[in-house]
């Protein structure tokens, strides 16, 4: 049996239900790991060891008495630390919410908890999910498995780097520009944006609430579908949340994609700025998805060059209101070195928020300020809406679209934390699908002949139709055999 860090969830599952193994077993070589890991990867913001093996007892006993409370009972998790907690701190990897704990569980927390998985804790993170290397995180920088000079991709970069390194068998994420399917990419892993509204995000930390959305990261393409499956559907208390039940995702999952149209992307295999490498293996994927019985046609999607120029109008103008509730007075970091309130409010901001959120916080207020709304923010959203129809009208000739996840492999640490448009540019094919409110996952394709990192294939769906997106993602998966071969592991 491969080792069990490196073993799906799917299939621990079943060794779970056959008696192989127990929950607690599981817990405790995974533990193990992630003691081996840490010190060198910097992934957990904090450990829940303790709870993690008490949840896995509960799961052992729920399985003895023949009364497991899903099939997935007994299978870890961890979650990056924007996911609010009950009695676990929750800090967004910013300092301003340092020493907060939570009184209550997200949406997607409760609903992972409900099913029976044990926490292994709380992950690290580009402070409140802005950045795209997890190198503007309050705590320190992750690292990547693959090459400890290099990024992990951001902002949910512990997540992945966690699941590629045989941490955990899945983790979640959230987006907001990219930031499971990017680091998914860099890492090596499937990582998954469901459509907007599928996953609730109650008791998601704000970033910019019209594009955020949960995501699983996780090994193989059916165990992101499990969990998907898990948390998704209507959540009341998220008015966002879509009014109806999600259909399992692991069902019809193994049925092929012949007969399946797949657009590539005329602009995007006509433009710059991607590395040879990650052009060569994408190339290759096209060509896999061909002999699978798929139909490559070439579509047109004009708007996208505009993505990113309208996604850094929207975001922070979200995040500049959204972030204004941290003011020093109803939690989080105070700084009491103040002669009045207004003087404690902009202390504690100061001292409270990073760099990185301070550049977006101003950037959108000033692109929210009287006199620049029209002539930004409200051009950005009509930029947004070109980006819905061009999609839109792609769909009508295909059934997916397919381009590479990142336009680079994994970067090296600090190469880009000077530039922060060269650190945007990161997010450059997966931030139309935020705007647009789209499916989409990343499954790796390979490594680069570069550098030998790994390149991720971006398969993008119709809103709501995740089943289509796993179907040809799996298809792909079984065939390119990358779970199970020596390259499909990092060498840490």
């Amino acid at each position: 049996m491969t080792e069990l860090p490196y073993v799906a969830a799917t299939e621990l599952a079943a060794l779970l239900d056959a008696g192989d193994i127990s929950a607690v077993e599981l817990t405790e070589t995974l533990r193990a790991r992630v003691e081996h890991l840490d010190d060198k990867l910097h992934l957990f913001l904090k450990r829940t060891d303790e709870r993690a093996l008490s949840d896995a007892r509960a799961a052992d006993a729920r399985r003895s008495s023949g009364d497991r409370l899903s099939l997935f009972d007994g299978v870890p998790i961890g979650y990056k630390d924007i996911f609010v907690t009950r009695g676990v701190p929750t800090t967004c990897g910013s300092r301003i919410l340092e020493g907060w704990v939570p009184p209550f569980d997200a949406t997607v927390v409760e609903r992972c908890s409900r099913a029976g998985l044990p926490i292994l804790g709380k992950l690290n993170m580009d402070e409140f999910a802005m950045g795209s290397s997890t190198e503007n995180s309050a705590f320190g920088p992750s690292k990547n498995p693959w090459n400890l000079k290099t990024v992990p991709g951001g902002s949910s970069g512990a997540s992945a780097a966690l699941v590629a390194a045989g941490g955990a068998p899945w983790a979640w994420g959230t987006e907001t520009g990219g930031s499971v399917r990017q680091p998914a990419s860099l890492c090596g892993v499937v990582g998954v944006k469901p459509t907007y509204g599928l996953v609730s995000r109650y008791g998601m930390i704000a970033f910019a609430s019209s594009l955020d959305q949960a995501g699983p990261l996780s090994r193989t393409v059916k165990d992101s579908a499990a969990l998907l499956t898990i948390a998704a559907g209507h959540d009341p208390l998220d008015s966002t949340s879509i009014p109806q039940a999600a259909p399992d995702y692991l069902e019809g999952i193994d049925r092929g994609i012949a007969g399946m149209r797949i657009g590539i992307v005329k602009e995007i295999e006509s433009g710059d700025g991607m590395q040879p490498g990650v052009g060569e293996r994408v190339q290759e994927a096209y060509q896999r998805l061909e002999k699978l019985g798929a139909s490559i046609e070439e579509v047109s999607l004009p708007s996208f060059e505009y993505g990113i120029s309208a996604y850094y109008l929207i975001a922070p103008a979200e995040a500049s209101s959204n972030l204004a509730r941290y003011d020093g007075v109803r939690y989080g970091l105070r700084s009491s070195d103040g002669s009045d309130v207004g003087a404690m409010m902009a202390r504690t901001r100061a001292e409270g928020f990073g760099d990185e959120v301070k550049r977006r916080i101003m950037l959108g207020t000033y692109a929210l300020s009287a006199g620049y709304y029209d002539a930004y923010y409200g051009k950005a959203q009509r930029v947004r809406t070109l980006i819905t129809r061009d999609l839109e009208r792609a769909y009508a000739s295909v059934d997916l679209i397919a381009c590479p996840t990142s336009p680079t492999t994994a970067f090296k640490l600090g190469e880009r934390t000077n530039d922060p448009l060269a650190m945007y540019l990161s997010d450059v094919f997966t931030v139309p699908v935020n705007l647009a409110g789209n499916a989409a996952i990343s499954v790796p394709c390979g490594v680069s002949a570069d550098d030998g990192l790994p390149v991720g294939l971006q398969l993008i769906a119709k809103s709501l139709d995740e089943a289509t997106m796993f179907r040809a993602a799996y298809a792909f998966e079984q065939d390119l055999g990358w779970i199970d071969s020596p390259e499909g592991r990092p060498p840490l």
